[in-house]
């Protein structure tokens, strides 16, 4: 990490900080899928897998 910081002229505090950013991003990211696909009906493993054979995706 100091490595990094060292050749990139930053702090390894700022490369730590945007390690964090990123990853709450992410996390932000699935949040908001998950909220936006909680009023999709659920579907049960064997629904999933004739519905996959049917349009031929396995």
């Amino acid at each position: 990490m100091r490595l990094k910081a060292a050749s990139t002229h930053r702090s390894v505090s700022d490369l730590v900080n945007e390690a964090v950013r990123l990853s709450l991003a992410e996390d932000q990211e699935d949040l908001s899928a998950f909220a936006a696909r909680m009023a999709e009906p659920t579907m049960t493993y064997e629904a999933l897998l004739d519905d996959l054979k049917a349009h031929g995706k396995i």
